[in-house]
């Protein structure tokens, strides 16, 4: 049968928390859609996967992996407790560097200034204004090509906030980009980047932990960049700073590990450079279900919302589509 792969990104009791408009998943629904889960599916282990790649074994008929992005606190404190009370396991892809440093991501930077900001137009004035000011040391396209490049809304975003992650995330220079997120999060969240980044991301411990009680981890890049946009070196270092990680977690250097590309952004280069790493599974962001471990550094995911919340809701198309599947296993075909 088809391999359904579910991604997760914030996991928490959204009405009770500082940030109640942070785009996320609420506990309660959570709660719902694993009941679908058990309902519909049976749920595979990270080991499984990486064994069905090798040959070593078939997944089973409606098999379903859950995923969890970026390292975030949420999912210690809210995501394993009920997936351990459910025997359900799962593997987390955390970034490298907040980790090892206590430092904030661009992209949650950018998340909890739109959780904050009401008017999102009114934050697409202050960023391009803000853009302006970086002109004079920076051959910055004109405001016409940026709307015209940045300007294209999304399944999940308005045109404003597709324009303003877009921006903010791929199309401006390094250097311009970090300077006007963390003014951006100085003005609007806190002036404390360190403290909340403490607070929104894992620490060691916790990822190891998650580790002792038969989680998988996995890697994320060290800054969650557009892997495909970076020059072979810059992606070698995303790599090795990745292992690192997982050494670190482990004890020891893994051989077979699974990589979650963080914003689903990989290129050729990046194949060959994982490869080379030991990587075994590499995980996308593209839309869909794994009809077989051919290509097993390029398999697709769904998002939570793709799916129902409530063990009792109507069966999904993409539950259908996986029930009308053949088994996957080592080079089949779906």
């Amino acid at each position: 049968m088809m391999l359904t792969i579910v991604t997760y990104h914030y996991v928490r009791d959204l009405p009770r928390t500082r940030f109640p408009e942070i785009r996320g998943l609420a506990t309660g629904r959570f709660e719902g859609q694993l009941d679908y889960l058990t309902k519909h599916y049976t749920f595979c282990h990270p080991d499984e996967v990486l064994a069905a790649v090798r040959g070593e074994t078939v997944l089973p008929p409606n098999g379903c992996l859950l995923t969890f992005d970026d390292g975030l606190c949420d999912h210690y404190t809210t995501v394993f407790p009920r997936l351990e009370e459910r025997g359900i396991p799962a593997v987390f892809f955390p970034a490298a560097r907040p980790i090892r440093e206590r430092t904030m991501l661009e992209v949650h930077m950018i998340h909890f200034v739109l959780a904050s900001v009401p008017d999102p137009r009114r934050l697409v004035a202050e960023t391009l204004n803000l853009v302006d000011q970086h002109r004079a040391t920076h051959a910055l396209p004109d405001r016409a090509t940026l709307f015209r490049v940045c300007g294209a809304a999304n399944r999940f975003d308005t045109l404003e906030v597709s324009f303003l992650k877009r921006l903010l995330q791929r199309e401006l220079p390094a250097l311009v980009r970090r300077d006007i997120c963390r003014v951006l999060f100085q003005r609007h969240v806190t002036a404390d980047l360190t403290s909340f980044a403490a607070e929104l991301y894992m620490d060691l411990a916790q990822l190891r932990c998650l580790a002792r009680n038969g989680m998988a981890i996995g890697g994320h890049g060290d800054v969650h960049d557009w892997l495909e946009l970076l020059g072979p070196s810059e992606q070698r270092e995303e790599i090795r700073q990745t292992l690192s990680l997982l050494e670190s977690v482990a004890g020891q250097r893994p051989a077979n590990w699974i990589m979650g590309y963080p914003y689903g952004s990989y290129s050729n280069v990046t194949l060959d450079l994982l490869r080379e790493a030991g990587c075994a599974v590499g995980l996308t962001s593209e839309t869909g279900l794994v009809s077989d471990l051919v290509r097993p550094l390029e398999l697709c995911r769904l998002d939570t919302n793709d799916l129902p919340f409530a063990a009792d809701a109507p069966v999904s198309e993409w539950t259908n589509r996986a029930r009308g599947t053949v088994e996957v296993g080592a080079g089949q075909a779906g």
